[in-house]
């Protein structure tokens, strides 16, 4: 306890109000004491654990032989052959016996808890307590668990004791140790690593020249919770499919996060926490935070109770700003004109819902602070921003109590991780950048980085620093697009996401299947033990006509299959699965939008791709959902619900992302963009697709792109080489547009494909109007530059792409703190357009519940 916190120990007591234990002084509400119930995990063995257990709860002992099939009993009392220190046999024996020692502690009167936690394996007991499944669906989860752990490969782990994490790390990384991993932060000074059994032998003597560091060799047989098990993961994923979960009815504090788990979130935890550091000092500290004085262990041993201890003399607890309720630390001043009721500091330390919204930070290092909030009210923006947009959300105006979480498809967001059904789009030249990436996926959405256009050793700088940022524990994509004119570009982007291991792909402006997006998907497949199919790689196909669609549900084409297995790119058994999954996993359906587009109608062509979607899947019999997703014109929260009661899964935005502070783009640009309205843009030709006359919709206010791009692909038309084009015209392009003769373009443009592309040079000597075209070309790539440097001189030809949907957000958010794009970031909007879409669709369902309530008494009884 802090200085002040002791000068007041003696005039303090506890009394009983309001169901809590509240702490008073001088008759003035300061705090509550909070209790907390902790479940060790893995370590906390011994033999002989639960003797004076079993026979009080024999028909749970029976439900465990038969699922075990062997005796729980006989392992922990007398452990045969020694078996209680395997993997597959410690985690159901300790699951067992730390849930007889719960409910051994609740059936002689002990006080429900207000926190549950658990250490790895011991988190399952936590929410086994708070309800979130029942003893026999936990006992299936952890056997299963147990069982995968033991498989994987093999590796070792170490305790570290002396040395903090972000010291630790420092360390091996500059003696060049890039495969050893934080797989428990215990305390701040009781780190344990895990890594191949090499890289973990040799990091002893680093360890151990530390003044004051202790190196402890643990006797285990695999790297856990490190990026080794992945495997491991994967295959617990499409198992822990199978199981419904309830929602914790008492807060349940995650490893991956430390923060409590959040509606929806148990499965998406319980895969990530295999491969994800247990946060172990952070929970405690939270807990502390939230007002727990009280730490009771259950189960086995005393060794979580230790850590808490040391936890309390070495580290603060995390700060939890709100100025609007009472600190829990109050000064002797400060308590005296405290007059909060016993209500207000139950909602303060999380007991109850909170009154309005609330905003966690931390005094912890950089890369600690770094944990993913957990609840609505943590994922809240600043309630001067949010409540400048939205209204405070009044829970008397929500009968259906739709909240963020609840929109769109619980599986699409258990598969992908996340916890909003809302993806932010890639944008090309890495607009979409590595920072808006990051602040998505901590936020609980995915984002996609923009990979097209961007060099190749940008791409795998930018891939390294999201998974040094989100270290595993959240969810991210990148870009896939189709290069029809340089298909070793596609191929070469697809090496760089299998070598790192990028999870989910967005695959965009795709006309037919190549084979460098199968070799992709294919990589990621295997089977499980059960014979499952086991799939490591998503891709989220963007669409925007029913062929193409089509193409994506069908199987992989088995000339490519066998292509691919030929030139030893993948494996036989990936070959023979091919035929059994579709090309794409999911389906995202692109109408009007802001870039590429076909100008579709989302009305018209959802409903069309859905029917086309419900066909194959019926046809191919496939084992796992194909979700819908929607983009194209989504910027408020209207176009979002249209999504939605449209039936899309997921939604996924564009424009409104490139105008925030992440955005990787100009601030010139963003100027600009914050201005527009619906109806300042217009279409340009495509200059990636121009001889085929595609289509980009880009800003038309304030600029001259539109028109001069429109007119050099008319010029195209209607010539067959540059030499055609009347002197007038010539000099206006050369004067007004390139600012260079068409001569110096060429010259630059040669310069550019001799090493880029020579093929190109070649046909542009044998063809005079495909010379024409890569001049046009040109400008659209200057134009793309000038915009993205923010060269403001040249304002007048940016090629800014851009759909109304911007506009539409511009005209939602004119008057609020949010008018100016500085203010803007890409998780704020998100959450602010998916909060009022909750208040719109529970109002929808209001008003037709209210049209049916009216029928009902309208119709007179008949019996």
């Amino acid at each position: 306890m802090s200085a002040n916190s002791d000068q007041l120990m003696d005039c303090r007591k506890f009394t009983e109000r309001a169901g809590l234990l509240v702490l008073e002084r001088d008759h003035k509400l300061i705090g509550v004491l909070m209790r907390a119930v902790l479940f060790p995990g893995q370590g906390a063995q011994f033999k002989g654990m639960g003797r004076d257990l079993f026979g009080r709860f024999s028909a749970l002992v029976r439900t465990a032989d038969r699922i075990l099939g062997y005796s729980i009993e006989e392992l922990c009392l007398r452990d045969p052959g020694q078996r209680l220190a395997q993997t597959q046999y410690t985690q159901p024996a300790l699951y067992v016996v730390n849930a007889f020692a719960f409910l051994a502690a609740q059936g002689a009167g002990g006080a429900e808890p207000e926190f549950l936690a658990g250490h790895s394996l011991g988190e399952y007991n936590a929410l086994l307590s708070s309800g979130v499944f029942d003893f026999e669906s936990g006992l299936r989860l952890v056997q299963k668990r147990g069982e995968l752990m033991s498989r994987a490969p093999r590796g070792a782990m170490a305790a570290v004791l002396g040395l903090d994490c972000a010291l630790l790390s420092d360390l091996c990384k500059k003696a060049g140790f890039s495969g050893i991993h934080p797989a428990n932060i215990n305390s701040p000074s009781q780190v344990v690593i895990s890594g191949a059994e090499s890289e973990i032998s040799r990091v002893q003597k680093l360890i151990e020249a530390q003044a004051g560091a202790r190196y402890v060799r643990l006797n285990v047989g695999g790297a856990f919770h490190s990026p080794l098990m992945q495997s491991a993961a994967d295959e617990f994923q499409e198992f822990v499919g199978r199981f419904t979960f309830q929602d914790p009815k008492t807060p349940v504090i995650s490893n991956v996060t430390a923060r409590p788990y959040a509606t929806g979130d148990v499965g998406m935890q319980l895969v990530r926490q295999i491969t994800s550091p247990v946060q172990w000092n952070d929970c405690v500290r939270y807990m502390i935070a939230r007002g727990v004085r009280d730490f009771q262990e259950v189960g086995p041993g005393q060794i979580l109770t230790k850590l808490v201890t040391q936890i309390r003399q070495e580290a603060a607890p995390i700060v939890l700003e709100d100025v609007s309720r009472v600190e829990l630390s109050l000064s002797s001043s400060d308590a005296a004109k405290s007059t909060k009721t016993a209500d207000d500091v139950a909602r303060h330390v999380g007991v109850l819902p909170p009154t309005q919204s609330e905003t966690l930070t931390d005094n912890r290092s950089p890369q600690a602070s770094a944990a993913k909030p957990q609840t609505a009210a943590e994922l809240r923006p600043s309630p001067v921003v949010l409540h400048d947009v939205v209204p405070p959300r009044r829970p008397a105006d929500r009968i259906f109590g739709i909240d963020p979480t609840d929109l769109g498809a619980r599986s699409f967001r258990d598969e992908y991780g996340i916890k909003f059904a809302y993806i932010a789009g890639s944008m090309y030249k890495g607009i979409s950048s590595k920072e808006l990436v990051v602040r998505m996926g901590r936020a609980g959405f995915m984002g996609f980085l923009g990979t097209g256009g961007m060099p190749l050793e940008e791409i795998e700088s930018d891939i390294q620093y999201i998974k040094a940022e989100l270290r595993e524990a959240y969810s991210y994509g990148c870009n896939l697009l189709h290069s029809p004119e340089s298909p070793a570009l596609e191929d070469a982007v697809v090496d760089i996401l299998l070598r790192h291991r990028v999870r989910f792909v967005e695959a965009s402006a795709y006309m037919q299947i190549t084979p460098a997006l199968v070799r992709y998907k294919l990589s990621g497949l295997s089977k499980a033990a059960d014979g499952t199919i086991v799939r490591r790689h998503r891709i989220i196909a963007k669409v925007s006509n029913t062929e193409v669609a089509r193409a994506f549900l069908q199987p992989p084409s088995q000339r490519i299959v066998q292509s691919l297995l030929a030139n030893g790119q993948i494996t036989a058994e990936q070959a023979d699965i091919a035929g059994q999954v579709p090309t794409a996993d999911d389906i995202c359906v692109e109408a009007d939008s802001g870039g590429h587009t076909d100008q579709g109608v989302a009305f018209a062509l959802f409903p069309a791709i859905a029917q086309v979607r419900d066909e194959v899947v019926a046809h191919r019999r496939y084992h796992y959902p194909v979700h819908l997703g929607a983009a194209g014109g989504i910027g408020t929260a209207h176009a979002a619900l249209a999504a939605f009661m449209l039936g899309a899964d997921f939604i996924v935005t564009g424009s409104i992302n490139q105008c925030t502070v992440e955005a990787g783009t100009s601030d010139a640009v963003k100027d600009m963009l914050q201005e527009v309205d619906v109806n300042d843009t217009d279409y340009a030709p495509a200059g990636d697709m121009f001889e085929i006359g595609a289509k980009v919709q880009v800003v038309k206010k304030g600029v001259f792109f539109p028109a001069r791009a429109n007119k050099l692909y008319e010029l195209y038309r209607r010539h067959n080489s540059i030499d055609e084009i009347d002197p007038a015209t010539r000099r206006q392009i050369e004067e007004k547009y390139f600012a260079l003769s068409l001569d110096q373009v060429w010259e630059e443009t040669k310069l550019y494909l001799s090493r880029k592309s020579p093929t190109e040079l070649d046909r542009a000597k044998q063809s005079a109007k495909h010379k024409m075209a890569l001049i046009f070309k040109w400008y659209f790539a200057r134009s793309t530059r000038l915009a993205m440097t923010g060269v403001v001189r040249n304002k007048v030809d940016f090629q800014i792409q851009c759909g109304p949907a911007l506009g539409a957000f511009n005209q939602r958010v004119k008057g609020t703190a949010l008018e100016n794009w500085r203010n803007r970031h890409v998780d704020q909007i998100a959450f602010v357009i998916l909060e009022e879409t909750g208040e719109l669709m529970d109002s929808a369902l209001r008003r037709y519940a209210e049209v049916r309530d009216k029928r009902q008494i309208a119709v007179p009884a008949v019996a």
